[in-house]
């Protein structure tokens, strides 16, 4: 086959508004996959990019090539799971059709960032961007505007934090520390953009997700998860308080310390919580027959790691001045050395036992 036209849809937009399922080839299904995502939403940017692919597609069969169209789709978590669903479907297609070449349409860059991905597996001859056209009245860009900030990705991102500052300086005038506002304002979007900027808002909802698979396939994982979230609040709590008792007493320790006292109050709790979850993990591929013989060790690394905390804590509040805490003082050192050596000897255990159940297999 001489061309394969290839229809981009990163954010699933097919599947999500129109139930169709990806990937989706010939004309006459596109044809009829774009009716169906018409119909659910008529303003979606993506039924233009189906019907440019449809019009290269009738272009190139008018020239006497070999053409065939395919739509492709990604996922709504738009970014490595989105893109490592567009490459296997992409491998497929090229696998069947074997096209010297591809023409790739879009309707804009967010969409064209798949190529890489594309021209390490086959020729790219060319790539279409749809856009749609609009008059440039004031009535057109007060649409425009209206549709981008129905986007949920573009409002989480804007209006989280305008909403947040808001809702905080309301907080504070109303107490009448109005003071503070703007100190409260700039923690908290400092916090959030951390949050976004780590990627920590894909890590829940990666967790929710499995989260969900979990109870909906039956696995003891489900249980587990839950009792190690019980086990974290367990363990904030139990670390708040006694930084608390400690942050409000009459002598002023420092925050490296009160961080200390936080972590050597909660950190087991966190450790049994790791533990839960990998313990759960374990069952569920014993049950089901599937070999994973790195999940066997995570729990030992998970109990190396909490103790190298907490003898670290126990250390550095041992040797702080005036500090009232129940502790081994006097051998503080040697307590932290022991600690080490017990947890590389916990880890190469862990180690032993991985490979041990590698060897099975």
């Amino acid at each position: 086959m001489d061309i394969l036209v290839l229809c981009i849809d990163r954010d699933d937009d097919l599947g999500r508004k129109a139930g169709i399922e990806s990937p989706v080839i010939g004309r006459v299904a596109n044809v009829e996959a774009t009716l169906a995502l018409g119909l659910a939403d008529p303003e979606d940017s993506d039924v233009n990019t189906i019907l440019g692919g449809i019009q290269v597609y009738d272009d190139l069969t008018s020239q006497g090539k070999a053409v065939e169209i395919a739509s492709v789709t990604g996922d709504p978590n738009v970014g490595l799971v989105s893109d490592g669903k567009i490459a296997h479907q992409i491998d497929g297609l090229i696998e069947r059709f074997r096209p010297a070449g591809v023409v790739v349409v879009s309707d804009g860059a967010e969409d064209e960032a798949i190529l890489p991905i594309i021209q390490s597996r086959v020729k790219v001859n060319g790539v279409r961007r749809v856009l749609v056209k609009q008059s440039h009245n004031l009535e057109s860009t007060y649409y425009l505007l209206k549709q981008v900030f129905r986007d949920p990705k573009i409002s989480h991102t804007f209006f989280i934090p305008i909403g947040l500052a808001l809702l905080i300086y309301s907080t504070f005038s109303f107490i009448g520390r109005s003071d503070f506002a703007v100190m409260a304002i700039l923690g908290a979007i400092g916090v959030y953009l951390l949050f976004r900027g780590l990627g920590l808002d894909d890590f829940i909802d990666s967790t929710k997700e499995t989260f969900k698979g979990n109870l909906y396939r039956g696995r003891i994982a489900f249980i587990t998860y839950v009792l190690a979230a019980v086990l974290v609040v367990i363990a904030t709590i139990q670390g708040s308080t006694r930084f608390w008792d400690y942050y409000t007493g009459d002598i002023w320790y420092g925050y490296l310390v009160l961080l200390m006292v936080f972590v050597n109050q909660s950190v087991w709790w966190y450790v049994a919580a790791g533990i839960c979850v990998n313990l759960g993990k374990i069952l569920d591929l014993y049950l089901e027959g599937v070999g994973d013989e790195r999940a066997y060790s995570y729990p030992f690394f998970i109990f190396a790691t909490g103790l190298i905390f907490w003898s670290a804590s126990v250390f550095i509040l041992a040797n702080s001045a005036d500090m009232d805490f129940p502790l081994i003082s006097g051998k503080s050192a040697g307590y932290l050395a022991a600690s080490a050596a017990l947890a590389i000897l916990v880890a190469l255990v862990g180690v032993k036992v991985s490979r041990k159940m590698a060897a099975r297999r």
